[in-house]
């Protein structure tokens, strides 16, 4: 795996690297290390966070309902599963409504196979994403401290 097909999340629980996966999700990728190439997801919080189910951050807001000032993607679903490390884009009820939030499975959640754009999954870390403060927002969020693309 090249050093660019590596995204590597700097936690306030510790670090997590994540391969990308170009081969399934081209546009979705690009627009993850496009995001963290420009600093976006710095100090953003984990907002929605259900035990043994999943982690979701990227909204700047930190709301649920936020994103960036780039348009939305058009879905990339494909038939990798949602199982434990897993990355996959969150959106809307509309299938092409992906920007920037993302979410790490915990456990399973093959319900939600080929309707949400799989781009990734956890290498390194998987450990530190199991330490995340729960809630829907929780209480006290843990946050992205910086994202890079590559070696850090």
């Amino acid at each position: 795996m090249a050093d660019t097909e590596t995204l590597i999340l700097e936690t306030t629980k510790g670090r997590v690297v994540i391969g990308l996966r170009p081969d399934l999700a081209p546009n979705h990728v690009e627009r993850i290390k496009t995001l963290a190439s420009q600093g976006f997801y710095d100090g953003v919080v984990f907002h929605r966070v259900i035990d043994g189910f999943m982690a979701q951050t990227g909204d700047p807001t930190g709301t649920g309902s936020g994103g960036s000032e780039m348009p939305d993607l058009k879905a990339e679903f494909n038939a990798e599963p949602h199982v434990r490390g897993t990355c996959s884009m969150a959106r809307t009820n509309f299938p092409h409504s992906a920007n920037s939030q993302f979410f790490i499975c915990f456990d399973d959640a093959r319900f939600l196979d080929k309707q949400y754009t799989v781009w990734g999954k956890v290498v390194e870390g998987m450990d530190v994403i199991d330490t995340i403060n729960k809630g829907e927002p929780p209480r006290s969020p843990d946050k992205i401290v910086k994202a890079t693309v590559g070696a850090a």
